[in-house]
């Protein structure tokens, strides 16, 4: 039988890499096929590049969709369900750290799954291991959501849409995603963790994943459509992007961007904040407008932000995850290698190259090396005279901060006019 199963499956990436259609038991096998780890990663891979080329009908994101879901563990929660998910691709902006005490504290539970980095030097979960356990089980995941109200925490133990983990593992050494993968990959997470509510955050620049807000508008009808077959209620935030929120780019630098803002520092990265509180503020409306709450979302997450609950419940959400509660910005420690990228002439941040960014930050070992980063002394807009400090990189490996100050030559970070 599974020599059939397999047969179908590979008949199935054939038919998707000539263009045609795909029916549903046939999308079914072929996920059932690749979470069970009956196909080959050359197969797999063949199947992501299908994707790539041709995209999908409607149906076909529907049927992907379910068959990722059914092969996996679902969850349910009682009442409303927020998440919050971004198609991502940009460096640097940790909002969902900030964004998860906040709509727990809001008292709306918030299980947020979250991936590790694909295109970028940390994702959320890299960012979030730095202060807490993200490996979690599934019966940990509903412990912690029902005792505290959110977690933010690993895909790959819960067995939610197990598929889309395995193809993630594929896409990984060649940093892309098509459009209709990334949908089909958020979806599916939302309808597994039984997600009744949701923000998209689709940042839009010429170093991000979307590039024109032409294809942003294509993104967001499909994920409206498959939101609603799906019976979400979602709402969206299109954003053109041309830098990092924050100033760190790598998982610990990432983390202490996080804890400046929660504590509310004065050198915390105001972009940040500002962003965080926005799509809290939307989903707290989509939230509050079921639940009869008649306040405003954005004015209610700064109320919770600026008055330290957002960061009491970030400290029960990091003691629940095994993490120490009693972290902080000035007792966190930066355990790495250092060194200062200075301005070879005077004028002001015209660009920031987002590509270069997330390329040096590897170069330096993020996100493998949780210390290892960059720290955006300048951006945009801001004047720099010459020989004065532009960045710092961050590696455990002096070898590794080396290479990185070589290839800066190659992969300028600032254009400068």
């Amino acid at each position: 039988m599974n020599n059939e199963k397999q047969l179908i499956a590979v008949k199935a990436i054939q038919k998707k890499l000539l263009g045609k259609k795909l029916s549903h038991k046939e999308i079914f096998i072929l996920m059932d096929e690749i979470a069970h780890h009956r196909l080959s990663e050359v197969l797999t891979a063949y199947f992501v590049a299908s994707s790539f080329k041709e995209g999908y009908t409607p149906d076909e994101l529907f049927y992907f969709t379910k068959a990722m879901v059914d092969t996996g563990n679902k969850f349910k929660f009682k009442g409303i369900v927020a998440d919050k998910h971004s198609t991502g691709g940009v460096s640097g902006t940790k909002t969902t750290m900030i964004i998860v005490p906040i709509i727990a504290a809001a008292g709306i539970k918030i299980p947020k799954i979250s991936s590790r980095a694909i295109t970028t030097p940390s994702g959320t979960a890299d960012t979030m291991e730095v202060l807490a356990k993200v490996n979690l089980t599934p019966k940990e995941v509903t412990r912690i959501v029902e005792k505290v109200g959110g977690c933010i925490a690993w895909n790959e133990h819960l067995n939610i849409a197990p598929a889309d983990d395995i193809i993630i593992k594929v896409e990984e050494p060649l940093s892309f995603e098509s459009f209709d993968k990334i949908i089909i990959s958020v979806m599916a997470k939302k309808v597994a963790i039984g997600a009744t509510h949701l923000i998209l955050d689709l940042p839009v620049g010429k170093t991000m994943k979307i590039r024109h807000f032409h294809d942003a508008d294509k993104v967001r009808e499909k994920f409206k459509e498959l939101a609603r077959r799906f019976k979400i209620k979602i709402v969206f935030d299109i954003n053109e992007t041309l830098e990092p929120a924050g100033r760190g780019v790598g998982p610990a630098l990432e983390a202490l961007d996080v804890l400046y803002v929660l504590e509310q520092k004065a050198k915390r990265p105001l972009k940040l904040e500002a962003k965080a509180l926005r799509l809290a503020g939307k989903l707290l409306d989509l939230c509050f407008s079921d639940m009869g709450i008649k306040k405003s979302g954005e004015d209610e997450a700064r109320r919770i932000l600026t008055d330290g609950t957002a960061l009491k419940k970030f400290r029960e959400i990091v003691k629940a995850q095994h993490g120490d509660d009693q972290v902080s910005s000035e007792s966190f420690k930066l355990k790495s290698h250092i060194s200062e990228i200075r301005s070879p002439r005077f004028g002001k941040i015209k660009e920031i190259n987002n590509y270069n960014l997330n390329s040096l930050a590897k170069i330096l070992g993020a996100p493998n090396d949780k210390f290892a980063g960059i720290y955006l002394i300048k951006k945009l807009d801001e004047f720099v005279d010459k020989k004065e400090p532009l960045l710092k990189f961050y590696s455990s490996d002096k070898y590794r901060l080396k290479e990185a100050e070589v290839s800066f030559i190659n992969f300028p970070v600032y254009e400068i006019e």
